[in-house]
């Protein structure tokens, strides 16, 4: 019951005038049958009299049905998406507003996510929005039956219990039957994506090309085959026992309709009651085995259930979402202005890492950093890969909290700084490629025109814009209308003027992991000489792994085996003769025999 009144509260999201229009349909169409028992009645009843009445009423019923009928569905489908909408917004509010990421990536915390996500794919998906409306359909089924049990109840008091109870009990048994079918379907639901992945690849040109030259036609249809029958066998099975059973089930509301007919028919034929009367009650037994036999909202309901329990056990990992404000609410201002002003005029803070040890499951990242970074100082962090860089960053951004020991800025541990991730702007390496235009991938809706061409200046972005036939407003992605592509280099100067426009807008703290990994060294080398004029009062790390461009770093610090072995400025590091010192040769050498180890290079595409 808690799950029923659950699904009901979403209405909430659908707005007063679609429920209030839904609700008015669904008991329309409920009381219809009820309805048309009494019109018949009437209409039996005028006996030669004026019929002009009961032919009004019964056309005014008729007509509210079928137009209850014909606008149930799309104004069902509005409530239904509606929901949805606001309950994905709800578990997207959920999942971002969890304080460090780790959460958010957990695989339990994923696989309810994905659940209570719902995009239907087979037909036993059902979003939350399709459970809301089953479930008001259904309390319309209830008042539907009870509407034509009153009309029995005209004729005598016991035809009620004598057909409703065989119908309910029907019902039960029906739901019972679909909730096992629905199981068995969802318990196969892996060997139906593996079933269905196989038939998209054969379809594919790129794969119909490859299985023709390797000849592995067969062995995919095989997969397919194998797959599809693993799935499907079972279900069919359980639609054969469905039908076998289902007539054994039928008896009993049959034989409640049969013994009312029975007894209403003799009852008429002895003069306890007119022709007229016979008919609605007829009319009324059998709607009610009707109301019975409609078990459809069994599946959504069942199909539902899953998507809310996801949903709750979210709410608990998380009862405090982020606050999502409409635009329109913030009439048409940034809605993160309140976290974005002018760049402040005190300094960056001063930052230190006090015995910080932190590990995935499985391996130790860092093992006692102690780290202090000076405010303005640019610090350049190196190491080999696994070394414990990027963590080290991560950590510093708070998306982590260290396993053990403390990350302070002035004095005061990040963790204790509500508003700490808007002090830092970051270039990941996996930074994201939206698929939108070039202005919203830089300033993420954020817009102030005179930054945005600052940024897009300063990150070399000029002769891209300068390409786009649509310019700021080109999207970027081949999928929208009029949309181009990037190169590597360009989407990674792209990720630059994001994190350097977030730093014109307030962020003291720069975070660089591998910024030009995709750029040829002449752009690299630019982009480099300009970067302390970029961050003038503005602390920077930069993690790269080509150790040319750390050079003019304030300081260098190395990290080997999650702990930090070397630190100090280009000239101190080479004259010590150690680690760094010996990569930094290596990579010269290379560089010296014409290796360019940049990850991709290209333009427009």
């Amino acid at each position: 019951m808690r799950e029923r009144l659950d699904l009901l509260r979403l209405f909430r999201y659908a707005g007063p005038a679609v429920s209030i229009a839904l609700t008015v349909m669904v008991l329309i169409d409920a009381v219809v049958p009820a309805g048309i028992a009494i019109a018949v009645q009437e209409l039996v009843a005028a006996d030669g009299r004026s019929a002009l009445a009961p032919v009004l009423l019964m056309s005014g019923v008729v007509l509210a049905g079928q137009l209850a009928l014909a606008f149930r569905l799309p104004v069902g489908r509005l409530a239904a998406d509606r929901i949805d909408g606001a309950h994905r917004t709800r578990i997207a509010a959920l999942v971002m507003g969890v304080p460090t990421v780790d959460v958010a990536e957990r695989q339990d915390v994923q696989d309810r996510v994905k659940t209570t996500t719902a995009e239907p794919r087979d037909w036993v998906d059902r979003t939350s929005g399709d459970g809301a409306v089953s479930q008001l359909e259904l309390a319309g089924h209830a008042v539907g039956m009870a509407s034509s049990a009153a009309v029995l109840a005209w004729w005598s008091w016991w035809l009620v219990p004598a057909t409703v109870i065989p119908a309910v009990c029907f019902r039960m048994m029906h739901g019972r039957q679909w909730v096992r079918h629905f199981r068995i379907w969802v318990e196969g639901v892996l060997y139906h994506r593996r079933w269905k992945y196989w038939g998209e690849i054969a379809t594919t040109p790129a794969a119909g090309r490859e299985l023709r030259v390797f000849g592995a036609g067969e062995w995919l249809l095989g997969h397919y085959t194998r797959d599809m029958r693993t799935h499907v066998d079972p279900v069919w099975e359980d639609d054969r026992l469905v039908l076998r059973r289902l007539w054994l089930a039928l008896l009993l509301p049959l034989a409640g309709c049969t013994a009312a007919f029975t007894w209403v028919a003799l009852g008429t034929a002895a003069g306890q009651g007119s022709v007229a009367l016979e008919v609605a009650v007829v009319t009324a037994a059998w709607s009610v085995f009707s109301v019975a036999i409609r078990t459809d909202d069994v599946i959504s309901l069942e199909g539902a259930r899953p998507v809310r329990r996801a949903a709750g056990e979210l709410e608990r990992i998380n009862p405090e979402p982020i606050p999502l404000r409409a635009h329109a609410e913030t009439g048409g201002a940034d809605p993160r202005a309140d976290r974005f002003g002018e760049p402040p005029a005190s300094p960056p803070p001063l930052l230190r890492f006090e015995d910080v040890r932190f590990g995935y499951p499985g391996r130790q990242a860092l093992n006692g950093v102690d780290l202090e970074i000076r405010p303005g100082e640019s610090l350049a962090l190196v190491g080999l890969n696994g070394a414990g860089k990027s963590t080290l960053t991560k950590l510093l951004a708070g998306l982590y909290r260290p396993d053990s020991g403390r990350i302070l800025a002035d004095g005061t541990d990040i963790a204790d700084i509500p508003d700490w991730q808007s002090r830092l702007s970051v270039v990941f390496q996996d930074f994201l490629k939206y698929p939108l235009s070039l202005r919203d991938n830089i300033t993420l809706g954020a817009a102030d025109p005179e930054l945005l061409s600052d940024v897009v200046r300063d990150a070399g972005l000029v002769p891209v814009v300068s390409r786009l036939s649509g310019g700021y407003d080109t999207p970027l992605s081949r999928s929208r209308t009029a949309g181009v592509d990037l190169s590597g280099g360009q989407w990674q100067q792209v990720a630059l003027a994001r994190a350097l426009y977030a730093t014109r807008r307030g962020a003291r703290i720069l975070v660089l992991d591998e910024p030009t990994a995709h750029l040829d060294v002449r752009t690299e080398h630019d982009l480099f000489q300009r970067l302390p004029d970029l961050t003038e009062g503005i602390s920077v790390v930069l993690i790269s792994h080509r150790l040319s461009t750390v050079r003019q770093a304030d300081r260098i610090v190395l990290l080997d085996g999650g702990r930090i072995t070397e630190s100090g400025t280009h000239e101190e590091l080479m004259a010590e003769g150690g680690q760094y010192a010996a990569m930094y040769a290596l990579q010269a050498r290379r560089f010296s025999q014409g290796y360019d180890d940049r990850l991709d290079e290209g333009d427009l595409a």
